[in-house]
């Protein structure tokens, strides 16, 4: 894990310096997220997501897009209630400019663990304190300013720890995030 913070932080080291034009700006829209792999009867529940980004231009359709997002996810079972789990996500994204208008991004993403519930009840002991994805999205700019984007968020690690493993007495319960986003963004 710590050789990923530290290269992310190289990586938006490198950006800044080599920069021709930084922007910041205020992101937040709506979350469709599960729980997939052996989360078999997990349906969909609605959250949020709100933050803010750097857009970092390296070259004149290239930019790096360090974000910090607070992000509501988990799903919903039939059978025992919800599964609610608050991130504060990190993403780290390689976006690309197709045309002024349209853009693509891909890139990593840690999140940590603010709080976990199932049912109301606290699972945080449980859960796994950092969560890795990876993210693919697609973007539309309104103007210079306002912009729509369209992200899929796939969950890399188990969010359950192997003492919840063992609690549960299943041994390799292996549970990964889901998360569609659409967010509106606004940069200064």
């Amino acid at each position: 894990m710590k050789k990923i913070i530290l290269s992310a932080i190289a990586v938006m080291a490198f950006g800044f310096m080599n920069a021709q034009e930084t922007r910041f700006g205020i992101k937040g829209g709506l979350n469709l997220t599960t729980l997939t792999g052996d989360a078999t009867d997990a349906k969909s529940l609605v959250g949020f997501q709100v933050g803010g980004f750097a857009e970092i231009k390296i070259i004149e359709k290239l930019a790096i897009q360090p974000e910090v997002l607070y992000s509501t996810q988990g799903a919903k079972y039939d059978n025992f209630g919800d599964t609610k789990l608050d991130y504060l996500n990190i993403p780290v994204l390689a976006k690309y400019y197709i045309t002024n208008q349209f853009t693509v991004e891909a890139g990593p993403q840690i999140g940590f663990l603010l709080s976990a519930k199932d049912d109301g009840e606290d699972i945080k002991n449980g859960t796994r304190s950092v969560d890795l994805g990876f993210n693919f999205g697609a973007g539309y700019n309104f103007t210079d300013n306002l912009s729509v984007g369209l992200r899929y968020t796939v969950g890399i690690s188990n969010i359950y720890d192997n003492d919840y493993n063992n609690l549960t007495n299943y041994v390799d319960y292996s549970v990964r995030n889901s998360v569609l986003a659409l967010a509106l963004a606004y940069k200064f």
